[in-house]
Parts: C-alpha cells; structure tokens; sequence
C-alpha cells in the first residue's frame, strides 16, 4: 500500500509535471522589447558597438539575429518605425557582413552610405515613378477639298489656327502697350535715400 502512495505522490510532484509559463501581459514586454532591438539595427554604430564587444562571436546570439527575421512579415512589420534596420538584420545573417561591421572605416561607410540615401530618397523615388502621359488627341479628320472658297477666307483660317504666344500670369496685369506706368518697388526707397541725402 505505501508503494502506491509513493507512485501517486510521485505524479503530483512538480519535477514530473510540465509547467507551462504564462506570459503576466501576453507576450507585450516580450513583443516590445524585441521591436526595440531591431530597431537599434538601424544604427550602425550601434553594429559596430556589437561587434567590438564579440557578440558576433556567440553563437546564441546569432540564432537571435536569425528568430528576429519574424520582424521582416508584414503583420509585424508595421510597427517598424525605422525600416533600415530590416536591411541591417538581414545584412547581420552573413559572416562577412558581422566581421567587417568590427571595423571603424566599415562602420563609417555605412553610415555615410544610409546619410546619402536619406539626402536622395525623395528625388530617387520621383525618378521610379513614371509619368502619365496625356491622352493624344484625337487625330483630325481630314476634310475634302472646295473648289468655291475664297482665297481671303483661306488666310483667314490659316491665322486663326496658328497659335498665338501664350501670356504668363504677370502679363495679364499690364498688357503690352498700356498706358498705365510700371511701379518699381525696388527703386522707390533707392530714391527717397538719394532724396534725404540731397536735400
């Protein structure tokens, strides 16, 4: 009878039990912590700093590198406010990549390269997009030929068809010919000065 007791006492122990953990905030402090992480990838000197002190090195450390990759899906991807760090991380997966980030000179190039790209984004981004072209308008019908119109009506059509120079905004304010003078604001107060030191 005590060899039965034994065996139940033994299935209630904790060591046989597997304990499973529950998060307290579901997995927030875990999710928030890793985000920041990936996010200091974004710097390399912060790669450098790793590097120098030989975390590239452990082997525990790079399988973290290789678990962070989850960041580069779109569900959680989103929440990236940084996005060169995902370039970083998925730089960090290759052994060539980890040992040159050791030195200062690989470090800078990096920097100096991620500083030129933020300087060129915008002008790189409008050279991609593609402009729309117009419509064509539609191509003119062609019209037979009459015998019974004048010559005069002939140079009348051909002058109302020639476009005529187009007028900026500026010139519709004084059209050629007016009468009504140009004011400079530049040389008003040149000429009060000219006046005062005159007079």
């Amino acid at each position: 009878m005590a060899s039965g007791k034994d065996s139940d006492d033994s299935s209630e122990s904790p060591s046989s039990q597997k304990s499973i953990y529950k998060d307290p905030d579901d997995g927030r402090q875990r999710f928030l912590l890793e985000l920041e992480f990936v996010q200091c990838l974004a710097n390399p000197t912060y790669i450098h700093y790793l590097a120098q002190n030989r975390y590239f090195e452990d082997e525990a450390f790079i399988g973290y590198l290789k678990y962070l990759q989850y960041w580069q899906q779109p569900e959680y991807m989103k929440f990236i406010m940084y996005p060169h760090c995902l370039y970083f991380l998925e730089l960090l997966q290759n052994a060539n990549f980890r040992n040159a980030m050791a030195h200062p000179g690989s470090k800078e190039l990096a920097h100096r390269q991620q500083f030129y790209f933020w300087k060129n984004y915008r002008n790189n981004r409008l050279k991609h997009i593609l402009p729309r072209s117009l419509p064509e308008p539609p191509a003119p019908t062609p019209v037979p030929p009459q015998q019974s119109m004048p010559p005069v009506a002939a140079s009348t059509i051909g002058m109302a068809a020639a476009p005529g120079p187009v007028l900026s905004p500026m010139q519709y304010a004084n059209p050629q010919g007016s009468s009504l003078p140009k004011t400079d604001m530049r040389n008003t107060g040149a000429d009060r000065r000219k006046r005062k030191k005159d007079g």
